[in-house]
């Protein structure tokens, strides 16, 4: 699996013309669909029929994930993010899931899982911001690992936006983009990187 940007028009046009990559090197060609599904948004809903690019090299299937989404996940990244974010201001598991009218079990999840990984995700994402610009502007701890994976995030994402020369950088497409739709994955971060995260993540 791969994360390519959310433009569907746009991620057609590169696999038609070679400019989508395989993790071994190889170039990606065009190989049919995902089955589609509908991801919860935050007050709408999106219908996604992810594409899947096959190499031409290593001859590997993907699925190429829209980076809006997380693994298996019905939510999108901004949506689950949102929680996240409540969470890391001190809000509690039912009090998130009664603001975006999602079951308390499923934000609960949310939050176990980010959770379980806090400290990696938090070193992953402040790594990253120190290798993107010069004198990165790091987070101050903000009250537990919890709170300092969330800021780490958002350092990233700055750095991303300064990197590239962007007004904004959604720090939850990045974290999507980063961890292969992952971050709330067990065994992410591992030491594998998304080459491709920084298209997916900013176009």
């Amino acid at each position: 699996m791969l994360t390519v940007s959310a433009d569907e028009a746009s991620v057609e046009r590169r696999l038609r013309a070679g400019g989508l990559r395989c993790p071994c090197g190889g170039v990606l060609a065009p190989w049919g669909w995902a089955r589609s599904r509908s991801l919860r948004d935050l007050g709408s809903a999106l219908r996604v029929r992810p594409r899947r690019g096959r190499c031409r090299g290593c001859a590997v299937t993907h699925v190429l994930l829209l980076v809006d989404a997380l693994l298996r996940r019905a939510d999108t990244a901004a949506v689950i993010g949102s929680a996240l974010v409540a969470k890391a201001d001190g809000r509690g598991h039912r009090a998130i899931a009664a603001k975006l009218g999602r079951p308390p079990s499923t934000v609960r999840g949310w939050l176990r899982g980010f959770g379980s990984r806090a400290e990696s995700v938090r070193a992953a994402f402040t790594a990253l911001a120190v290798t993107l610009v010069v004198e990165a502007v790091l987070p101050d701890p903000a009250g537990g690992v919890f709170a300092d994976a969330v800021a780490a995030i958002g350092a990233a994402a700055s750095a991303a936006s300064r990197r590239f020369a962007m007004s904004i950088v959604s720090g939850w497409r990045l974290a999507s983009a980063v961890s292969t739709g992952r971050l709330l994955a067990p065994g992410w971060p591992d030491g594998e990187s998304n080459t491709s995260w920084p298209w997916a993540a900013v176009l």
